[in-house]
């Protein structure tokens, strides 16, 4: 088995840490053990001292029954039974993918996305079809095209909601006809959802709550503000977890009794952290669109109030060339379209600090300048 090298992955191993200004990456500000503890009201010294004398074994090897309980209470219609702890979300993907896909399958991928959805399928022998994003269609792609690639023996769809890189949102009517052709060939649906939309105006039910063959996959690392803490999770059908926990043997065992109680501690004050993200990703959106509206080289089709966005450059430039120099000259480190296959564009990250947003933006905007003075 050979996978192609992880484009964005290697292009953040490589330059995030020299950046000044990340506005690269898409985790929405990450927290420290003290915030987690002064959103959620709860005495740090208490919870140092319960893990203090906590026996440091394997622990619950599916996740604890608070977490299970906690994350099931983030879903319309399911029960700790049917919830899976995982070594974040990559663990999440591998996992389903890993159990469901099997050499000769036909499986049908949104592309561009997080590119384990079809490098994975593709690396298990595979036959992976890409179903495409329209910039015309505000970067969803077109259900009429979903149903010409679907064929009777389509083994799995995968999409990840909101969309990664653009922040493109499916909501509760387009899902619903996504699933009805799905389940026109009893095709599963794999939904990477750890992008959470924050505009209150959009119903967007996760993919395990409306599909019995849907497979819901999300983690603490973007909408929770903690990728730090190694976990996540796959909600699915009581069958399909059953399926799932025989290959999770194989790849995880457990994720960690200390990542356990922190991420319970998380989920189980989730309202609190939500609200604080609230504020931070409509306080930098709107310091992004304002930005957008008075820079001339670029455009912007706006996210969904999700923490991830896209713009696009118009340069004569090599985007990756672009993305050096900026980092380089200004310390400003974006990721480059051409690792999602759409170069020109570039992955912009604001829900960074909203004083480093600002900075970053004043830099690139001065980047810039050589280009318009051309």
């Amino acid at each position: 088995m050979r996978l192609p090298r992880f484009g964005v992955e290697e292009w953040l191993n490589v330059h995030e840490q020299s950046a000044r200004y990340n506005l690269a990456s898409v985790s929405i500000r990450s927290m420290a053990l003290d915030e987690l503890f002064e959103l959620t009201r709860i005495d740090g010294s208490a919870f140092f001292q319960m893990l203090q004398k906590t026996t440091l074994n394997y622990g619950w090897i599916e996740g604890s029954p608070a977490f299970k309980e906690a994350v099931a209470g983030l879903y319309e219609h399911q029960s700790s039974d049917n919830i899976l702890q995982t070594n974040g979300a990559t663990g999440a993907n591998l996992l389903a993918l890993y159990s469901l896909v099997e050499p000769g399958d036909h499986v049908i991928s949104l592309y561009p996305s997080y590119q384990q959805l079809y490098d994975i399928p593709k690396s298990f022998g595979a036959e992976v079809d890409f179903w495409s994003i329209k910039k015309e269609n505000q970067w969803l792609p077109d259900l009429d095209e979903l149903r010409q690639l679907i064929r009777p023996d389509t083994k799995l769809i995968c999409i990840n909601n909101a969309n990664n890189p653009t922040g493109a949102v499916m909501d509760r009517d387009f899902l619903l006809e996504l699933v009805d052709i799905a389940q026109s060939v009893g095709a599963y649906i794999l939904s990477d959802e750890v992008y959470k939309t924050f505009d209150d105006s959009l119903d967007v039910p996760a993919i395990c709550d409306l599909y019995d063959k849907g497979i819901s996959v999300n983690s603490l690392s973007k909408t929770y503000s903690l990728p730090g803490v190694r976990i996540g999770w796959v909600a699915a059908s009581r069958e399909l977890c059953e399926v799932f926990r025989d290959y999770r043997d194989y790849t995880l065992i457990c994720a960690g009794v200390f990542d356990d109680m922190v991420a319970t501690l998380a989920l189980q004050h989730h309202h609190a952290i939500l609200e604080r993200n609230k504020q931070l990703v409509l306080t930098n959106l709107k310091i992004l669109e304002d930005w957008v509206e008075e820079e001339p080289l670029v455009s912007l089709i706006s996210p969904a109030v999700t923490p991830t966005s896209f713009i696009q450059f118009h340069l004569d430039q090599d985007i990756e060339d672009f993305c050096l120099s900026l980092l380089k000259e200004k310390g400003v480190l974006l990721v480059p379209g051409n690792r999602f296959d759409l170069p020109g564009h570039a992955r912009l990250g604001y829900c960074c600090q909203t004083e480093v947003l600002q900075k970053g933006l004043y830099l690139l905007s001065d980047f810039l300048k050589q280009y318009s003075c051309n």
